[in-house]
C-alpha cells in the first residue's frame, strides 16, 4: 500500500478502532466525519469522485453533488423525480452522471446529466411490468450495465455503448436460470459490480442458495457459483460486491432483518468468483456494502446498519471500527472514501 491516507487508515484502525466513532467530532487517527447533507432522505446509491467530489442518489428523488469534500451539497434532484426512489448513481466525474430509480414497471427509470445536475435527461424507462432493476454499473466512459431481477426466469440486463444516452435489452440466452425466488438487492448500488474493460459479477439472493454470477464478455454469458454466505429465505443473501481486480473479490450480505443474525456475512474469492470462502473471522452482522481501499491488495472497509468493519487481509478475517449505520460505501482513486445511509447520513473519512 503506499504512503499516506490509506496507510495510515490500516495503521490507526487496526490497531486502535476505538478511535473512530462516526460521530462527526475530531478524533486522532482516521474516522468517518459526517457532513450535513441538509436531508432526511435515506441514501443507497453513492458515486466517489474524489476527496473533494461525491454524488448521493436516494428516496424522495433525492440526488445531491458535492464539490468541496462535503462542506456544502447542493440538491441537484431531477426535476419531477420526488415520487420516486434513487438506489444507484455512478458518476464520471464532477459533471457527468447516471442515476438509477427502482420499482416495479414505469417505477425502474434512468436518467443522465452532463452539467453537474444542472439539467437530467430521463434515458431509460421500463415499460415491462415484469422487471424490477435493481444495480447500475461501468466498465468505461461508455460501456455500461443495469440489472433487473429475474423475468421469465432468467436475471435481465441493459446494456449501454454511449455513456448512457441510450439503453437495450441484452438477449437472455447466455444467462443461466434463476432460482426460485432469486432475485437482487438494491441495498448499495452494489450488487452488480465490474473490473476491468469485460469482468462484470452480479449478486443474489432469496434463492436455496446466495450466489455470485460473473461474465466476461460484458455481460453476453454468465456463469453461476453459490457461496457460503445465509440464504433461503427472501432477506438473505449477497447484498454488495467489491473486486480489486478480475481476480481477488469479496462479497458480503447475511440477513438484512434486525432480529436475525447473519454468522456468515462475508465472503472471499481468489479466482474471479469460481469458488468463495467464507471469511474466517466475518463482520458480526448484516452487512450492505463493501470496497476496497485504493491501491491496496488487502485492505477493505464494508457498511452495514450496526458499524463499519475494516479487513487487512483480503476479506479473510475483519474487526470492527465503527458503530455508525450506514448502507453503502465507495473509495475514489485519490483515496477519498465516502459513506452514506439513512437520516440524510453521509461521511467522509478522515486521516
Amino acid at each position: 500500500m503506499a504512503v499516506g491516507l490509506c496507510a495510515a487508515v490500516l495503521a490507526a484502525l487496526a490497531v486502535a478502532p476505538a478511535q473512530a466513532h462516526g460521530d462527526g467530532g475530531r478524533r486522532p487517527g482516521p474516522h468517518w466525519r459526517l457532513t450535513d447533507s441538509g436531508t432526511d432522505a435515506r441514501f443507497r446509491g453513492l458515486a466517489a469522485v474524489s476527496r473533494n467530489t461525491a454524488w448521493l442518489a436516494g428516496t424522495q428523488g433525492t440526488v445531491l453533488r458535492t464539490t468541496d469534500g462535503g462542506a456544502h451539497w447542493r440538491d441537484v434532484s431531477p426535476p419531477g423525480a420526488a415520487g420516486l426512489e434513487f438506489r444507484d448513481i455512478e458518476a464520471f466525474d464532477a459533471r457527468r452522471a447516471v442515476a438509477l430509480t427502482i420499482g416495479e414497471g414505469e417505477d425502474s427509470r434512468l436518467f443522465r446529466t452532463d452539467d453537474g445536475g444542472a439539467t437530467w435527461t430521463e434515458v431509460f424507462r421500463n415499460t415491462d411490468g415484469r422487471a424490477f432493476y435493481d444495480c447500475l454499473t461501468f466498465f468505461d466512459h461508455r460501456h455500461g450495465l443495469a440489472m433487473s431481477d429475474p423475468v421469465d426466469g432468467r436475471f435481465r440486463l441493459l446494456s449501454t455503448s454511449d455513456g448512457g444516452r441510450s439503453w437495450s435489452v441484452l438477449p437472455s440466452a447466455g444467462m443461466p436460470a434463476a432460482q426460485d425466488g432469486e432475485a437482487g438487492f438494491a441495498a448499495s448500488g452494489q450488487c452488480l459490480v465490474t473490473s476491468g474493460p469485460h469482468d462484470v459479477w452480479l449478486a443474489t439472493g432469496g434463492g436455496a442458495h446466495a450466489r455470485v454470477l460473473h461474465s466476461a464478455d460484458r455481460g453476453r454469458t454468465w456463469t453461476a457459483t453459490d457461496t457460503p454466505l445465509p440464504a433461503g429465505d427472501p432477506a438473505r443473501g449477497v447484498f454488495a460486491l467489491a473486486f480489486r481486480d478480475r481476480t481477488h473479490g469479496i462479497a458480503v450480505g447475511g440477513d438484512y432483518r434486525a432480529d436475525q443474525p447473519s454468522p456468515r456475512a462475508a465472503a472471499v474469492s481468489g479466482d474471479g468468483g469460481r469458488t468463495w470462502a467464507p471469511a474466517a473471522e466475518p463482520p458480526p452482522a448484516y452487512r450492505s456494502g463493501v470496497a476496497w481501499l485504493p491501491h491496496s491488495r488487502t485492505a477493505a472497509l464494508a457498511v452495514g446498519p450496526t458499524g463499519t468493519d475494516l479487513t487487512t487481509d483480503g476479506g479473510r478475517t475483519w474487526t470492527t471500527v465503527d458503530t455508525g449505520s450506514y448502507d453503502t460505501v465507495d473509495c475514489a482513486p485519490d483515496r477519498g472514501c465516502w459513506a452514506a445511509g439513512e437520516k440524510g447520513r453521509v461521511a467522509r473519512l478522515e486521516p
